[in-house]
Parts: C-alpha cells; sequence; structure tokens
C-alpha cells in the first residue's frame, strides 16, 4: 500500500526526513485499515460532510491544503525572513496528516459517507492526533493535527499550525462550508 499512498499524496516525497516520511505514510495505512476503508475508496470520501452533497474529497482537499500551507509559508519567509522560522518537513507532514482521522471519523453506509459511531464521539482532530501520537510522529505534528479546527480556537497554535489551520479554512470557506 505504500507506493499507492505515495501516489495518492506526492507531496510526501517533499519531506526530507526519511523517517518522518515513512511516518506518514503508516499513518495514513492505519487510518484506512482502521476505518474500514480500501485505497481505492480514498477519492470517494468527501473531504467533508458539512457542505451537502460535497464533491471534492478528501485527497483532494488534503493536497489542496498542503499546497496552499506550503504557499503561505513562502510568501512568510520571502516578506519576513529573519522574523519568521518554518520548519518546512513538519509543515507538509502536519498538513498531509490534518485530516487523517476523518477515516474514523466517518463510516460507509451502501453508498454514502457517514458520522461514524467514533465520529459521533471524537472528532478528526483527536482521533488524528492520536493516531499520529501512536506512530510516533513528533509533538508539533501532532499539535498542529490536534489544532487545526475549531478545537484548536483560543489556544496557542505554532506558525505551522497556524498556516495550516488558515489553508485548510481558506479551503473548506471558498467550497461554501460554514461553522
Amino acid at each position: 500500500m505504500k507506493p499507492r499512498i505515495k501516489e495518492l499524496f506526492p507531496e510526501i516525497e517533499q519531506i526530507k526526513d526519511e523517517k518522518l516520511r515513512a511516518k506518514v505514510v503508516s499513518t495514513w495505512e492505519e487510518a484506512i485499515e482502521e476505518g474500514g476503508w480500501r485505497i481505492e475508496e480514498l477519492k470517494s470520501v468527501p473531504f467533508t460532510l458539512l457542505i451537502p452533497e460535497c464533491r471534492i474529497n478528501l485527497v483532494a482537499h488534503t493536497r489542496a491544503v498542503t499546497n496552499t500551507a506550503l504557499k503561505i509559508a513562502g510568501v512568510l519567509l520571502e516578506f519576513y525572513k529573519d522574523k519568521v522560522e518554518i520548519n518546512f518537513d513538519l509543515l507538509i507532514t502536519g498538513a498531509i496528516l490534518h485530516d487523517v482521522g476523518k477515516l474514523l471519523e466517518y463510516a460507509k453506509d451502501r453508498d454514502k459517507v457517514i458520522k461514524s459511531k467514533t465520529g459521533k464521539l471524537l472528532r478528526h482532530p483527536f482521533s488524528g492526533s492520536a493516531l499520529a501520537y501512536k506512530h510516533g510522529l513528533p509533538e508539533e505534528v501532532i499539535h498542529m493535527i490536534a489544532t487545526h479546527a475549531r478545537e484548536g480556537d483560543g489556544g496557542y497554535r505554532s506558525v505551522e499550525a497556524m498556516i495550516i489551520h488558515y489553508a485548510d479554512f481558506i479551503n473548506f470557506e471558498s467550497l461554501g462550508g460554514k461553522i
């Protein structure tokens, strides 16, 4: 399954740290397995259930958020060189994994995707953080996953976490999502 994950998320190859890349792949693999999905189904999983009849899939959304985050980081560094530090390996890792918990939050119900039992109890920032912790990802990445959604509002967000949070909401709200 490893090559298939990298095909779905080619941005993984931009992570310079080989061990970090491997942990990203293993986290996705477990989420797929634990959620009862097949890798072929990922492009049919909507990225959100909050937009009725959402036609944007989880893979496209994850890639869009990752690429938006990279562009934001590039602009910040261009204009604020010595004022901001961004760890690109951690940023890419957090962006690719920010919604991995949705594979546990959602379930298949014949021809549609619904909230799973787990999803009714724990939103994806919690289940995604747990998966990342289990796979030995750095605390900074767990922090990004945990704080990327409204669960992180009002608390501390690292620069990388802020970038992912805003990249995610730019993509969500531009498609008509409202919370």
